[in-house]
């Protein structure tokens, strides 16, 4: 970043100058200038500011929005992901995302609004982003359900429930309470959906004939597992008419019944990760226990779902990519907990991935064509901030916006290597990936947090971001049946 004192007689504190500007629908050539934390001019010749960035030959993005990322968060099985909220948000800025939702986790026994307190400590003392919470619900009692209301109306308007995982899955008739809850208060519901009795069934046959390595996680999380998850999550969500956003979707069966619900009207939301768009099952068949490090739920499936994917992603199925950031070191304080030699049922499911989301995409969609930079830009900003309720002020480039600013160099190359990240957890699974593109300036807020591989925020610098679940979150209005009292008898059940 170049910059030098300039003049106030314009009123901005930063000019960002000659740069090329894109967001969802333009690319243009533009400067902006910035007032304090906020965009307040875009347009050519602006006047000077205190501070000017000299963005010539560089592309101006907005700052990446990263809607799904375990945090400091304990597992169900009793192990502490590898990253704190200062080194995840570190990561995260260094990769160019500015804001990002992690998840306030209960587990069973838990109170729900002493767990989002107690995560709101940790990232106050160490986010240097911002950030919301997703609120996971995995003991759906009726004092938990009951605590919902008052948590959405404290700023946490999303939702997350699990339909496998023994410790966490929550049974059909509960998992509806809960959608009826946020229906009522106006929050959005995100699921993690596969069969479990399904996974469950492959795991016990797996495991009885001695088929332990890494590799067959892959096989015990059946494809087919998505797909039925999916379809039995849509017919509970269309009950109640009750928007759902769908996490990680992997196959191309589970794309198309996403297809087919919204096809007919339904408020589901799609996302998928760099982990299903670059990484197959036959990167977890490596010797010994290496293959570990590409262990993660659902697990990378094959070269055709990429495709799927990306066509999904393409036409509009699928709204986001997410990093499902979920970094477990390996060794015994993660994957190899339960010892040196375990059986994948007892590996942790995860790896890091706030960091290289977006030089991955950019690299795919921008560098090498596909799709193109407005859609990266939709993709990774501008439709996650939209969908859980965060923009205007986030995820685009726009007067009146957060200046959450990448400045990107999309000439530059990296070949990704774990000694050049900023997480915690040594490794990455796309070591000696060659990428083109690179975020060389990263802004939150109007403030420089990182410029040509330099740190310049300080941990506790990020902001909780209070929201309702907004408009995605809506219901659409369309009673079902069973719901509607002019076809169930004058039955009030709303």
């Amino acid at each position: 970043m170049s910059t030098s004192p300039a003049p106030t007689a314009a009123g901005f504190d930063i000019v960002i100058r000659g740069g090329t500007v894109a967001t969802t629908t333009d690319t243009f050539n533009a400067d902006i200038g910035i007032r304090g934390e906020t965009i307040a001019a875009i347009g050519l010749g602006l006047g000077h500011g205190r501070h000017e960035i000299d963005a010539t030959g560089k592309l101006v993005l907005p700052g990446g929005v990263d809607t799904h990322a375990h945090i400091e968060q304990l597992s169900a099985g009793g192990l502490m992901n590898a990253d704190t909220f200062e080194s995840a948000t570190r990561a995260a800025a260094f990769g160019g995302t500015t804001t990002v939702i992690p998840f306030a986790a209960q587990h069973r026994g838990m109170q729900l609004s002493k767990v989002v307190e107690d995560y709101h400590l940790l990232a106050k003392r160490g986010a240097m982003i911002d950030y919301a919470f997703h609120m996971i619900v995995s003991d759906a009692t009726e004092q938990a359900i009951d605590e919902i209301p008052a948590l959405v109306k404290a700023g946490h308007g999303s939702i997350k429930l699990f339909m496998t995982y023994d410790r966490l899955k929550v049974d059909d008739e509960p998992f509806l309470d809960v959608l009826m809850a946020a229906r009522e208060t106006g929050a959005m519901v995100c699921v993690h959906a596969e069969n479990h009795g399904m996974i469950a069934f492959m795991v016990k046959r797996l495991m009885a004939r001695g088929y332990t390595a890494p590799k067959y996680h892959a096989v015990s999380h059946a494809r087919g597992s998505e797909a039925e998850a999916i379809n039995r999550l849509v017919a509970m969500a269309a009950l109640i008419d009750q928007p759902i956003m769908i996490f990680h979707v992997s196959t191309v069966e589970g794309a198309r019944v996403i297809r087919a619900a919204r096809g007919e009207g339904l408020k589901v939301y799609g996302e998928t990760c760099p982990q299903y768009l670059f990484l197959t099952a036959a990167d977890l068949d490596k010797p010994g226990m290496e293959g570990a490090k590409w262990m993660c739920s659902p697990p990378p499936r094959e070269a055709a779902d990429q495709e799927a994917l990306w066509q999904a992603l393409a036409l509009g199925d699928l709204q986001t990519v997410s990093s499902d950031h979920a970094p477990y070191r390996f060794d015994a304080s993660g994957k190899l907990s339960a010892g040196p030699n375990p059986s994948f049922k007892q590996i942790a499911n995860g790896f890091a991935g706030i960091e290289v989301r977006l030089p991955l995409l950019f690299d795919a969609m921008v560098s090498q064509g596909r799709l193109g930079l407005q859609k990266f830009v939709e993709l990774t900003a501008t439709a996650p901030a939209k969908i859980y309720n965060l923009h205007p002020k986030k995820g685009s480039i726009a007067i009146g916006a957060d200046a959450d600013i990448a400045i990107w160099d999309p000439k530059k190359t990296v070949t990704l290597d774990a000694a050049m990240l900023h997480d915690l957890a040594g490794y990455t699974p796309y070591q000696g990936r060659r990428v083109t593109g690179w975020p060389v300036t990263t802004m939150l807020r109007g403030a420089v947090i990182v410029d040509n591989g330099v740190l310049k925020a300080a941990p506790g610098s990020g902001r909780f971001l209070p929201r309702g679940g907004g408009e995605a979150a809506k219901p659409t209005g369309r009673l079902s049946a069973e719901f509607d009292p002019a076809r169930n008898f004058g039955a009030q059940l709303m």
